[in-house]
This record gives C-alpha cells, sequence and structure tokens, in this order.
C-alpha cells in the first residue's frame, strides 16, 4: 500500500508540472496577444488601411503555412504577425525621405551620383 501512495505522489508531481509547464505557455501566448493588439490599436490610430492590413494578415499566414518543429504554431503565428506589424508601423511612423534615403542604402545595388 505504501508503495501505490509513493506511484501515485509521483503521478501527482508530473501532472502538476505538466499543468505548469502549460500555464508558462499560455502565458507567454496571452502576453504576445496583447503585444499584437496594441500594435492594431496604433496602426488603427494610424489609419492603417483594410487592404494593408488583409495583406499584412496574408503575408503572416502564408509565411505560418508549414508549422515548424518543436515550436508552438499558435505562438509562431502570433510572433510573426507582432513583426509584420511592427514593421508597418514603423515603415509608415518614419518621413518621406528617411524611409527614400533608407531604401536607397540598404540596396547595395543603388549608385548615388
Amino acid at each position: 500500500e505504501l508503495q501505490q501512495k509513493v506511484e501515485e505522489t509521483e503521478l501527482l508531481k508530473m501532472e502538476l508540472q505538466i499543468l505548469e509547464t502549460e500555464r508558462v505557455r499560455l502565458s507567454l501566448v496571452e502576453e504576445k496577444l496583447m503585444d499584437v493588439l496594441q500594435l492594431l490599436q496604433q496602426l488603427r490610430d494610424l489609419n492603417i488601411s483594410k487592404r494593408a492590413l488583409g495583406k499584412i494578415l496574408l503575408s503572416t499566414l502564408e509565411s505560418c503555412h508549414d508549422p515548424q518543429p518543436g515550436k508552438a504554431h499558435l505562438f509562431e503565428v502570433l510572433d510573426t504577425l507582432y513583426h509584420e506589424l511592427t514593421a508597418y508601423q514603423l515603415l509608415q511612423s518614419q518621413p518621406l525621405e528617411k524611409a527614400q534615403s533608407h531604401q536607397s542604402l540598404s540596396n547595395p545595388l543603388v549608385i548615388s551620383c
């Protein structure tokens, strides 16, 4: 009977560890989701067009079409969406001249005279 209690205790410890791991994973997903929602609100203030938002979403879904092994698919999609939204927000918040000069500097094939 003592052996049975020990086995039950070990089983409960394993279940508790699984629950704790799941809690941490859900916490990370919730955090990333909140970040994405904040970015969406900021982009709404910048008057992002529905077409641009649609392109961002489609781009995100296309890049996450095949889940990477060992990575939570939901977290991967949220993370990719976050980066896509951040990139769009940075492009929209840059002045036009700065964006053009940055673009010409980042392209090694463009030669300035």
